[in-house]
């Protein structure tokens, strides 16, 4: 049997297991590898470039390891809270306000990082609103579905952890490369936000709500209100603005960029070791879910490149691509990571496909930042997939059906997708010179 074929059998059979849903993620992302590991005849060899794999992802799930609890920390103690309240205060009974409002506060909550969390704040302070003045809860939906969509490849998100394990590049330059494209993203959902609003506004005109605001606030329990620390606000705020710029500006790595972060937000909001324990323990599953995905990665491509695997489909692939459009690979990657995260998990298309398209990009002369821009371009549409939990949550809090979300979006996401390829063709990461 041929490296090549035993790398596609590899990469089909993954892709199969993980679909069914019938076996967990981890245990697919590691067994399926070492067992064509074991067929292919590398015997106990395929254990120890499982374990290289490991140690090459070491830097990526230690970012991540800190990034998600900084995150956790700054949500806790409430930096978000005074920002939400002030678009609550603010958007009054006028439909381009509110719709602003929403986009506006989709995007403060999905800086945490977690879809569920940013669907749930944001439709318990607006439905309330919307139902009051009967306006179309499609189109709240649509403005918090594209503004987390756009927040979702920050480094801490799935998608970016997903990227960074498989093609072992810095976080940070990623998010570099990639902030240009997710800024001009944002301005377009908020436009998007008010174009809803002129059409809800032309319908319904501008009314008194006569809704007392402090009811539209999201109700904490007693152990999270004591976690909230507001006279540190602008501590906790200047020192999330700094880690954030280092991170852009590469000055650090990004590991130790959130490792420093995140030793200064505990010291100063939670100065008892008690407290910084149980913070760290409210926020240690949510953590170790996606940190052991990413070491599973590490041993699946730990086996695809030892064995040279990785190599050999590289080649085949080249082999059968016009060596004229290779300059044009990274549109190609782009293009395919569209219907790719939408038709697959995200652990499937990144762990399954990604290194068979990245062997071959580099065989071309695209360098892995350059491969990571081009995979996450299809994330524009990513949130159409039925495969995403999370879009079940905010489809029943606005009470609209699956079926007309993603008609509806599927037309925004489009402009988004186009932002993205613009951008990277502009910047030279999606064709060669």
């Amino acid at each position: 049997m041929t490296l090549a074929l035993l790398g596609y059998l590899t990469v089909i059979v993954f892709l199969v297991v993980i679909s069914s849903k019938k076996v967990s993620p981890l245990v697919t992302i590691v067994v399926v590898p070492t067992i064509f590991g074991l067929i292919g005849g590398f015997g106990m060899e395929t254990f120890k470039f499982a374990l290289d794999g490991v140690k090459g992802v070491a830097s990526t799930f230690s970012m991540i390891l800190f990034a998600v609890l900084y995150f956790s920390i700054m949500v806790a103690v409430g930096l978000f809270d005074p920002m939400m309240d002030k678009i609550l205060s603010m958007v009054k009974g006028d439909p381009v306000k509110i719709m602003v409002g929403a986009s506006l506060m989709a995007a403060i909550v999905s800086c945490g990082g977690d879809g569920s969390t940013t669907f749930l704040v944001t439709c318990t302070a607006m439905v309330p609103i919307f139902n009051k003045l009967k306006m179309n809860k499609l189109y709240l939906a649509c403005v918090i579905i594209m503004q987390n969509t756009i927040l979702n490849l920050l480094p801490w998100g799935g998608p970016m952890a997903r990227v960074v394990s498989v093609l072992n590049v810095d976080a940070g330059q990623l998010t570099a490369m990639m902030a240009p494209a997710m800024a001009l993203g944002i301005l377009y959902s908020l436009g998007v936000a008010y174009y809803l609003g002129v059409k809800e506004r032309k319908r319904l005109g501008i009314s008194n709500l006569g809704i007392d605001i402090s009811e539209l606030k999201v109700e904490v329990s007693p152990e999270e209100l004591a976690l909230k620390r507001p006279k540190l606000f602008w501590v906790n705020l200047i020192v999330t603005l700094v880690v954030v710029a280092v991170l852009l500006l590469g000055m650090i790595p990004a590991t130790m960029c959130f490792a420093v972060g995140t030793m200064i937000a505990l010291t100063i909001n939670f100065p008892n070791i008690k407290e910084q324990r149980s913070v760290i323990n409210q926020n240690a599953s949510e953590i170790m879910n996606v940190v052991i995905m990413v070491v599973g990665a590490g041993v699946l491509m730990g086996v695809l490149n030892g064995t040279g695997m990785s190599d050999a489909i590289g080649k085949s692939l080249v082999s059968l691509m016009p060596a004229s459009m290779s300059k044009y690979f990274g549109l190609v990657i782009a293009f395919i990571s569209a219907p790719g995260t939408v038709a697959l998990s995200n652990d499937a298309f990144y762990y399954g496909v990604m290194p068979v398209l990245s062997h071959t990009a580099i065989a071309y002369g695209f360098t892995e930042l350059q491969i990571a821009f081009a995979s996450m371009i299809g994330q524009a549409f990513h949130q159409l997939s039925p495969l995403v939990a999370a879009i079940y949550l905010l489809i029943e809090l606005t009470d609209i059906n699956l079926d007309k979300y993603q008609k509806y979006t599927f037309l925004w996401f489009c402009g988004l997708f186009v932002i993205y390829l613009v951008c990277g063709i502009f910047s030279g990461n999606l064709i060669l010179a």
